[in-house]
């Protein structure tokens, strides 16, 4: 992991009032951490501030759902808002021969978007 990604990772999810667009950058960082979490290459205490308490316990119990020889690296998300205050977001995560596809639910609390649920096949 680059010393790049650690800090843009570690920028809080923030985007200012309810009617504030989300930074496609910032979710896009986030899908690349949750992806290294999911192969196993990036510890789940890294991203535990950008997650729910349930999402996180599901993080740590999925354990390694990607499977990959090569760090994975995710394309631009597509990112829907399906209601104010939610965020959902669909990345491919391109591992060698075979792709991932991964999707992230993020609700609004207060200033900042946490993950609520995320979802790989």
């Amino acid at each position: 992991m680059s010393s790049l990604s650690h800090a843009a990772i570690s920028d809080p999810l923030v985007w200012g009032p309810p009617e504030a667009s989300p930074d496609e950058r910032k979710l896009r960082l986030l899908g690349q951490a949750l992806a290294e979490v999911l192969s196993g290459r990036r510890p789940p205490e890294s991203v535990a501030d950008r997650l729910t308490d349930r999402a996180y316990r599901d993080l740590v119990k999925a354990g390694r759902m990607i499977e990959t020889k090569r760090a994975p690296f995710v394309g631009s998300p597509h990112v829907k808002e399906p209601k104010d205050g939610a965020v959902e977001m669909c990345l491919l995560v391109h591992c060698g021969e075979r792709s991932h596809v991964l999707a992230v639910r993020l609700e609004r609390r207060g200033v900042q978007w946490l993950c609520t649920d995320f979802e790989t096949a």
